[in-house]
């Protein structure tokens, strides 16, 4: 089990951020002309919040490189112990499988509203439809899960870290976004949200 960990989440890793971000960014440029990623350099929340976003996007990178290329330098960073044992590593990567295909999914149904951050200078539709009939915000969803499964993969403090940290920032990050959206569609947006929860 430790040995296909090992070499599965690099894998993972690399085709999860592949899709979410690199092939996603490319292709929805490629559709509209329009850079996707609007994270900017500003000392606003937003911007703010995109920069310690990449932080903790590092520490996931740093966590599952050091599992896979020296696991007595992981283990320094504190094991945590959790019942379940391999039956529970098995749910984390069920749990990461499942991840990557939502998130897959909601970028292709968002098509070419979606973003990497808040797009001021190009409103885009108000997509309602597909999985986000049932989420109002399905791909930070899909990270969440991906940040928990990798908890529970490979339980450390860093793991621990990069989940909370995660979590906490899409926490905010999606209401920045409700005040956004709230602000481009008015009404429309406030009559989803009285019909589709924030999360699921």
């Amino acid at each position: 089990m430790e040995e296909f960990i090992r070499w599965f989440l690099p894998i993972y890793l690399g085709a999860f951020f592949g899709i979410a971000f690199v092939w996603r960014s490319l292709r929805v440029r490629r559709m509209t002309g329009i850079n996707p990623y609007v994270l900017g350099k500003s000392d606003n929340a937003h911007d703010f919040i995109g920069r310690i976003f990449r932080i903790t996007i590092l520490l996931v990178a740093i966590a599952v490189g050091l599992n896979s290329i020296s696991k007595e330098i992981f283990t320094s960073f504190g094991l945590i112990a959790l019942p379940g044992g391999a039956t529970l590593q098995w749910v984390g990567i069920v749990a990461l499988c499942v991840a990557i295909v939502w998130v897959a999914v909601a970028q292709a149904q968002m098509g070419r509203s979606w973003r990497i951050g808040i797009d001021r200078d190009n409103p885009t539709a108000l997509v309602q439809s597909g999985v986000f009939a049932v989420s109002r915000n399905p791909i930070f969803l899909g990270m969440r899960v991906m940040l928990l499964g990798l908890f529970v993969v490979i339980p450390s403090a860093l793991t621990l870290l990069t989940w909370i940290l995660g979590d906490v920032l899409m926490q905010i990050q999606v209401r920045l976004e409700e005040e956004f959206l709230t602000g481009v569609h008015g009404q429309t947006y406030g009559d989803y949200k009285s019909k589709v929860r924030r999360w699921i």
